[in-house]
C-alpha cells in the first residue's frame, strides 16, 4: 500500500510520450507532489530557468534537447546544480548509464517504471534536497551577519564584496582550483563573521586599541572559526577564517604561524584585505591613491609582514590590468 509523502513539492515530468507523462503525473499527484509537465527538451529547460522546481524526471530520448543534455545544463549552472535529476530510459547499455553519471545525474529509472520504485526514489532524493536547503539557508544567514559587521561602519560599505571579487582574481592568476576560489569569494564575505562578539565600543573605536581591547578584538578569528565549523562546506574558509591576521615574521594572531605555514588562502585574502584598507577612506585618513598604498604594502613586505610574492603577483596581475594608464603604480 503506498503511503502519501509529498509537501506538494514541485517535480518536473519531462516526456514526449503524452502516455507516459500521464502516467507519471497520476502516480506522483497521487503521491502529494504537485507536477509540472514538459512534451520536450526546451519546454524543460523554460520550467528548470523558473526557478521553482525541486526535482526533475527526464526522459532521455526527448527532441532536442535530450535527457542528457538538459541534465548537464542543470548540473553546470550554480543556481540549478543542486535539483536532483533522475533519468527515464528504456536503454540499457553500460554506456548510456556512464554518459548520464557523467552529465551529474543522480538517478535512473528504467522504462516501463515500477509505481513503488518511482515513489521511493523521488522521496529518498526530496528528502536530500530539503537536507541540502537547510544547509543553503544556513549559509546564507551566516552571509546575512557578516554583511551586518560591515554595516556599523559606514566606512567599510563594500569592502567584503571587493575582498571577494580580488581575493577570486589573485587566486584565478596563481591557478587555484575551483573548490579553492570558492572558499575564497566565501571567505571575503565572513572573513570578519567572529567580531560579532566583539562590542561596538571596540569595533568602532577611532582611535589605537589598548592592551585589553586588542585582546578581546585579536579573538574573532577563533569566534569566527567556531561560528562557521559546524558547516562542512565551509572546510576551506576555516583557515581562512582563523588565520588571515598571521603574518610571515610570525608576529601575527591567533597562533603565530609563520610563512608558508600560514594557508596560502588566508595570505591571499590578508593582501587584498590590506590593499582595500589602505585605499578606501576612514575616520582617520583619506583614501590612499594606490601608489601610495602599495608602497607601504611593499615597505611592510621588507619588514617581514606579509608575503611579498603574493604582493607582487597581486600589483602586476590583478591591479595593474584593471586601472586607467595614467593610474597604475611605478
Amino acid at each position: 500500500m503506498s503511503i502519501s509523502r509529498g509537501h506538494g513539492e514541485r517535480v518536473l515530468v519531462a516526456d514526449d510520450s503524452e502516455a507516459n507523462r500521464e502516467l507519471l503525473i497520476e502516480l506522483l499527484t497521487a503521491d502529494g507532489y504537485h507536477v509540472v509537465p514538459a512534451a520536450n527538451g526546451s519546454g524543460a529547460l523554460e520550467q528548470i530557468r523558473s526557478g521553482s522546481i525541486d526535482l526533475a524526471l527526464l526522459d532521455v530520448v526527448m527532441p532536442r534537447p535530450s535527457g542528457f543534455e538538459i541534465c548537464q545544463s542543470i548540473k553546470t549552472n550554480a543556481q540549478t546544480r543542486l535539483i536532483p535529476v533522475v533519468l527515464l530510459t528504456s536503454l540499457n547499455s553500460d554506456g548510456d548509464r556512464i554518459r548520464g553519471i557523467m552529465c551529474g545525474a543522480d538517478d535512473f529509472l528504467t522504462k516501463p517504471v515500477n509505481k513503488h520504485e518511482l515513489l521511493a526514489r523521488v522521496y529518498s532524493l526530496l528528502r536530500l534536497k530539503q537536507f541540502t536547503d537547510e544547509l543553503d539557508n544556513a549559509e546564507s544567514v551566516l552571509f546575512s551577519l557578516a554583511l551586518t559587521i560591515e554595516a556599523k561602519d559606514p566606512y567599510t560599505e563594500g569592502h567584503c564584496d571587493r575582498l571577494s571579487k580580488y581575493s577570486v582574481a589573485l587566486a584565478k592568476k596563481l591557478g587555484l582550483p575551483d573548490e579553492l576560489l570558492i572558499a575564497l569569494r566565501r571567505g571575503g564575505s565572513i572573513h570578519d563573521i567572529g567580531k560579532l562578539a566583539v562590542p561596538e565600543r571596540i569595533l568602532l573605536k577611532p582611535g589605537p586599541l589598548d592592551a585589553e581591547e586588542r585582546r578581546i578584538m585579536e579573538q574573532h578569528t577563533i569566534i569566527g572559526e567556531r561560528i562557521c565549523a559546524p558547516l562542512r562546506s565551509f572546510r576551506n574558509v576555516l583557515p581562512i577564517i582563523r588565520h588571515h591576521h598571521e603574518k610571515w615574521d610570525g608576529s601575527g594572531y591567533p597562533d603565530g604561524l609563520k610563512g608558508e605555514a600560514i594557508p596560502l588562502t588566508a595570505r591571499i585574502l590578508q593582501i587584498t584585505d590590506i590593499y582595500d584598507a589602505l585605499t578606501t577612506a576612514r575616520p582617520y585618513r583619506h583614501a590612499l591613491p594606490v601608489a601610495e598604498a602599495l608602497a607601504i604594502m611593499r615597505a611592510e613586505a621588507r619588514r617581514g609582514w606579509w608575503d611579498e610574492s603574493l604582493l607582487n603577483e597581486f600589483e602586476t596581475s590583478v591591479l595593474e590590468p584593471a586601472l586607467p594608464v595614467g593610474s597604475r603604480a611605478s
